[in-house]
């Protein structure tokens, strides 16, 4: 009888962000395949799993799917793990899945944390449909021409971005799709984890570390918004805030809704820009 292949995700980055059912399936399986050994061995020591691990990445993944495989079909189960979350999802795995499934393998997934659902989820910007966009192209044509692929798009965007391309990404996300609200989270669930929910010229300003894996949640693209109408500056928003709440008579709130009808902007954005405003002592 051949054995299972179960794809197990692990956690993003706090130890304690993984089931009780994925720690029995990797005591119980006969292998891990890890994207990186040295990284699943921590997780591995953290809980006295003794079970043996063998790469599985990027560059030896074809070459190895098949003794992989070839093991299954002759009773053995194996787990796929990748450095932190769910695997496949942007790291290696879909090469072995696919070829379990050909193989008639049973494949039982083994749900638990991902970064792009923990920032989303947290972001302030959920709405009913979203689209995960993985990591942009590494230089700045391609990622230019891949963002103007979606600048149209109504949904939620989510991407991964390396720590030493976060500055660029987000000048060139700025430049394509405008200044859009973007939840930038930064070491999720780690000791010094962030996020901050800002328009991307904010965020620019702002002093953030580069370092660690990012996720990046973006508003999507709404029709007569902001195109249409040229987002004012943080110090302009804030001086025409101060005379509808000071002379004109208008409430906090009634003064955020002014505003946000005026630029079709959402009072979330109306109120973050006028945060920037106060951090930069405008």
């Amino acid at each position: 009888m051949p054995g299972i292949l179960y794809v197990v995700a692990t956690p993003i980055g706090n130890l304690e962000d993984v089931t009780l059912r994925a720690l029995r399936t990797l005591r119980e399986v006969s292998v891990i395949a890890a994207e990186d050994t040295r990284r699943t061995a921590r997780l591995l020591q953290h809980y006295s799993i003794s079970t043996r691990t063998t790469s599985l990445h990027e560059h030896n993944e074809r070459s190895k799917t098949p003794s992989l495989v070839a093991r299954m079909a002759a009773g053995e189960s194996i787990a796929l793990v990748s450095d932190a979350g769910t695997p496949v999802v942007s790291d290696p795995g879909m090469h072995l899945v696919a070829a379990a499934h050909a193989a008639g393998i049973r494949v039982v997934p083994i749900p638990g944390a991902s970064a792009a659902v923990a920032a989303l989820s947290s972001s302030g910007l959920a709405e009913h449909e979203f689209l995960f966009l993985g990591f942009p192209p590494n230089r700045t044509a391609a990622r230019r021409r891949w963002l103007e692929k979606v600048a149209d798009e109504r949904r939620v965007l989510i991407i991964y971005e390396a720590p030493h391309r976060i500055q660029a990404t987000l000048e060139d996300m700025l430049a394509v799709l405008g200044d859009r609200t973007v939840a930038l989270g930064r070491e999720l669930t780690k000791a010094h984890e962030e996020l901050v929910v800002r328009p991307i010229s904010t965020i620019l300003q702002l002093p953030f570390q580069q370092r660690g894996e990012f996720t990046l949640v973006i508003s999507g693209n709404r029709p007569n918004a902001v195109a249409a109408k040229a987002i004012p500056s943080a110090q302009s928003l804030s001086l025409e805030f101060g005379q509808l709440t000071s002379t004109g008579g208008a409430s906090r709130r009634q003064g955020l809704k002014t505003l946000a009808l005026k630029y079709d902007m959402s009072a979330r954005e109306v109120f973050a820009l006028l945060e920037a405003a106060k951090i930069s002592g405008e």
